[in-house]
């Protein structure tokens, strides 16, 4: 990957903001009288469920966790680990994880077996992004906004090595 090339636009802001109000008024409908617990997995959510639950239009309670896979390169570890996980118990609760991204599936695959052995009401799953392409196990996510092409993504709050989170729209890294 060459780290010196600029970043090119993929997605701009704002057709991110249309998908995320796209998907605001569909969870709104589905969630609207259950005072749902949204669960990001940092760090890549934080713009994208900063955004998202600026839209939504019920009572509602956030909590994040901290999952790791990518260590310091570009393409998955293959492990998933739990770096942070809740501060709140989840069980009996409706649950809906937000996720910047879902591309090989592993991270979200773990985090929402993670939850299901926590006994929730309900769990359901939120992206921004799909990435089909990359996909090396089925995981079942109820609410997508954009897929997306094999390609290393940046800006929204994903990063490569921790830069280009800041970035306003979904970039690309030229390899």
């Amino acid at each position: 990957m060459n780290a010196q090339a600029a970043p090119q636009v993929l997605i701009p802001r704002n057709e991110i903001d249309a998908e995320v109000r796209t998907l605001a008024a569909r969870i709104t409908a589905d969630y609207r009288d259950t005072n749902p617990l949204l669960i990001g997995a940092l760090k890549g959510c934080f713009m994208f469920m900063a955004d998202l639950v600026r839209c939504l239009e019920f009572p509602l309670e956030i909590e994040f966790v901290r999952l790791s896979s990518y260590g310091d390169g570009t393409e998955s570890s293959g492990k998933v680990n739990l770096v942070q996980g809740l501060n709140v118990p989840v069980e009996g609760r409706h649950v809906l994880v937000v996720e910047d991204i879902v591309d090989t599936g592993l991270t979200v695959a773990f985090l929402l077996e993670y939850l299901k052995e926590q006994r929730p009401a309900s769990l359901k799953c939120c992206t921004l992004l799909d990435k089909p392409a990359r996909r090396q196990c089925e995981v079942c996510v109820d609410y997508i906004g954009l897929e997306v092409p094999d390609r290393f993504l940046v800006g929204y709050g994903l990063d490569c090595d921790e830069r280009y989170r800041n970035l306003p729209d979904i970039c690309y890294l030229e390899k």
